[in-house]
Order: structure tokens, then C-alpha cells, then sequence
């Protein structure tokens, strides 16, 4: 294979595993939601993480598996990997240690279920890092194209949306008379929001839209 060839099949390779992880974080919750509904019963658990209890428990563990082995494997920059390698460890502990039932657990599940919290805002966090900081960096020898400036755009708001829903989840549990919240499954919805913005982003820099038409730009974009 020819250093040219070679280099066209590694970025072919980038923008695959790039696009799958938009696809996959994008498709999380409908895909939780709507199997739940045709298997099991209808209405919207509490949390994604609360569907490890119900009929979709082996499809949340696949894909949150499928995310971080993609996340693992991602190769970009040092940094990338590293945090890469952090944020796919990160999202196999959040499928592989459940969330604590809501009626009757353990302590051993208790203490399971923070693990499980500890590793989801860990993930979330460093995804957002990803949209925040590593996605938008230029290079400083080339002026940003304007493809470049608008996916830069984009990629911030996806890390603050991100950020904003890991702070607010906390709060709305803690918030006094919060009953009335309840039925709409605020938690849900803003991890839901939290992968769409994650998937989102991954979208973007896989270029499945805003792609630069130069070859070489794409690849630094």
C-alpha cells in the first residue's frame, strides 16, 4: 500500500469511527424508548440508566459497551487518546455497574449505583472536553476555514449543553418540591440531551455535514 493510499484509509478510518459514535449516541434513548414500549409497557423510565431494569437491559449494556470500545479505540492525538482510552473505560463501568434499583436495594447495590453515578459524570465530562477544547483546535499556521468556524460553533455549544445538563441533573434531584417534575422525567430528558450533543458533535467532525471540500483540511478539521 502507498504512503498516499495509506493515508486516505486512515482518514476514512477517523471519520467511520467518528460517525458511528454520533449515530450510536444519537440513537440511545429512542431506541431504549421505543423497544421498552413495543416489549415491555408503555411510558418513559426515570433515567436512561433506569432501562438496565427493564426489557432492554442487554441492548443499554451493548451500546454503552459499543461507545466506549469505539472511544478506546479512537486514535487522534495524544491527548485524544488518553482521554479517549478514559472516557470508553468510563462508559463500559457505567453499563457494566447498574444504577441502584429504586425500590428495595442492597447496600451492595448502594454503593454499585454511586460507582455507576461516578462514571457517568466522568464520561460526560470528558466528552464534553472532547467538544470544548479538542475538537476546536486549529491549526495556527492556517487561517480557519469558515466550514471550520461554524463546526467550532457548533462543538461549543454541544460541551456546554453537555456540561449544562451534567450540573443540572443534580440540582433538580436536590430541588425543593420537586414532585410536580417527576412525571416528565426530567433526568431522562437531559441525559438524553447530553447524548444528542455528544452525537451531535461526533457527527460533525466525522464530517457527515459542515465538510471542508479540501482533503487536507478535512483531515485537520
Amino acid at each position: 500500500m502507498s504512503a498516499t493510499s495509506n493515508a486516505q484509509y486512515l482518514v476514512r478510518s477517523y471519520l467511520f469511527l467518528r460517525k458511528s459514535l454520533g449515530y450510536i449516541g444519537i440513537a440511545l434513548p429512542f431506541v431504549l424508548i421505543i423497544g421498552k414500549i413495543l416489549l415491555e409497557s408503555p411510558g418513559i423510565s426515570d433515567s436512561i440508566s433506569s432501562y438496565y431494569y427493564s426489557v432492554m437491559r442487554n441492548v443499554f449494556v451493548g451500546i454503552l459497551c459499543a461507545i466506549g470500545i469505539f472511544l478506546i479505540c479512537y486514535r487522534y492525538e495524544r491527548l485524544d487518546n488518553i482521554l479517549g482510552i478514559v472516557a470508553g473505560c468510563s462508559a463500559i463501568c457505567v453499563a457494566l455497574l447498574p444504577t441502584a434499583p429504586n425500590v428495595g436495594a442492597t447496600d451492595q447495590q448502594v454503593i454499585i449505583g454511586w460507582l455507576h453515578l461516578l462514571f457517568a459524570v466522568c464520561f460526560f465530562l470528558i466528552i464534553a472536553v472532547f467538544a470544548l477544547f479538542l475538537f476546536r483546535r486549529t491549526d495556527p499556521n492556517k487561517n480557519p476555514t469558515r466550514r471550520k468556524q461554524q463546526r467550532n460553533t457548533i462543538y461549543l455549544i454541544c460541551g456546554i449543553t453537555i456540561v449544562a445538563c451534567v450540573l443540572l441533573i443534580p440540582l433538580i434531584n436536590i430541588l425543593p418540591g420537586n414532585t410536580w417534575l417527576q412525571p416528565l422525567h426530567p433526568v431522562f430528558w437531559l441525559e438524553s440531551l447530553a447524548l444528542w450533543a455528544f452525537g451531535f458533535a461526533w457527527l460533525v467532525k466525522g464530517e457527515t455535514i459542515l465538510k471542508d471540500e479540501s482533503r487536507e483540511l478535512r483531515y485537520l478539521g
